[in-house]
């Protein structure tokens, strides 16, 4: 029986795009737009005409109608108040995705709207999969010692849990059998401890190890005044924290295949501050590793950066005495949503609907 599925995952400056039937990827394709076309629109969700257009397309250069697909699956956007897995998405998650009191403003945001678009046209359903923002904190994770500020879950919970729960199937177990601590490597590295499957900690790119182009956390004591300094306007400094920070600040690269290049050549800059990488994502492991006492059935190291032996060997000495270390390199974002999407219409999962959170 055919399972077609589109799925959905609209970037800062492209939309890709991908249709499964089942498990088995039928294509898979990348719309590249313009900055300047995006340039034009004032909030994300302005956006949405003009990559429907797009997307529609690309369904009738392969032939497809939306009445031949049995779902479609948008990336999960940046909303708060989400736990893991799937949601529907209705029109009180669509107002969440633009509504900036319930999200942050981010090109995922994108997904469910797009998704919904298309979906509505067929009568099918439309969902979101494992966003970033989903977790299940406890009162006392979200505690920061600034009562003006709380901590959310935010991490790279897509590729994170699909990589737990492949592992998990590997060792004939499910995601629920297991208690995990994931750490997705990327442009901006995250963490997560996954206990029997649910995400109750994490430590996000902004709050805890840098990255190839992440700060991380620093002494905020310092950065208050670099705030007023007059040095830099808001965006810069925002830019400095995200996207021009970490390995990049120091070396002018965030390529961990140049930065291992240098390191053979002998630059010892690069060593050290690759050294430092692996130094603090340790750390950022063993603080999680407390979160369950240490009972850990292994940690996974998962990301583009994962490719990385280098670096990974680094992390295993350091961390290998709490669990077994597991490295599962890559990223595999939209089959991670074609096979979430599959497990709630096979009925494995159930979709859960989403409700505005009572405090933020």
């Amino acid at each position: 029986m055919s399972c077609l599925q589109l799925i959905i995952n609209p970037g800062s400056t492209s939309t890709k795009l991908a249709i499964y039937d089942g498990t088995e990827k039928k294509l898979q394709y990348s719309l590249d737009h313009n900055k300047e076309d995006l340039l034009k629109f004032e909030k994300i969700g302005d956006q949405v005409p003009y990559r429907l257009a797009l997307i529609r397309d690309f369904m009738a250069q392969n032939n497809i109608k939306p009445t031949d697909l049995s779902a479609v699956v948008g990336r999960g956007g940046l909303v708060f108040g989400l736990t893991t897995g799937g949601y529907v998405v209705d029109d009180n998650l669509c107002t969440a995705l633009v509504d900036h009191r319930y999200s942050q403003p981010h090109a995922s945001n994108l997904g469910g709207l797009l998704a919904k678009q298309i979906a509505d046209e067929a009568g099918i359903p439309a969902f979101i999969y494992d966003a970033v923002t989903s977790g299940d904190l406890s009162p006392v994770a979200k505690i920061t010692g600034m009562p003006d500020i709380q901590r959310r879950s935010f991490c790279h919970v897509l590729n994170s849990r699909a990589m737990a729960i492949r592992y998990a199937r590997e060792q004939g177990k499910t995601i629920e059998d297991m208690n995990l601590i994931v750490m997705h490597l990327g442009g901006g590295c995250s963490a997560c401890v996954l206990e029997h499957g649910r995400i109750i900690d994490s430590v996000g790119d902004d709050d805890g190890h840098f990255s190839p182009e992440r700060a991380g956390s620093f002494p905020s004591l310092a950065l208050v005044p670099l705030c007023f300094s007059g040095k830099y306007t808001e965006k810069e400094l925002l830019k400095k924290i995200r996207g021009r920070g970490g390995m990049y600040a120091y070396l002018g690269t965030s390529d961990a295949r140049e930065i291992e290049k240098r390191i053979h050549e002998g630059d010892k800059q690069a060593e050290t501050i690759y050294r430092a990488e692996a130094y603090q994502i340790s750390k950022t492991i063993g603080m999680l590793s407390v979160v369950l006492d240490g009972k850990y059935d292994a940690i996974i190291l998962t990301g583009g950066m994962a490719y990385s032996k280098m670096l990974t060997d680094w992390i295993r000495e350091r961390v290998g005495f709490i669990a077994p270390v597991v490295v599962m390199a890559g990223e595999n974002e939209m089959e991670a949503l074609a096979q979430g999407g599959l497990r709630i219409l096979s009925g494995q999962e159930q979709a859960n609907v989403y409700h505005f959170p009572e405090r933020m």
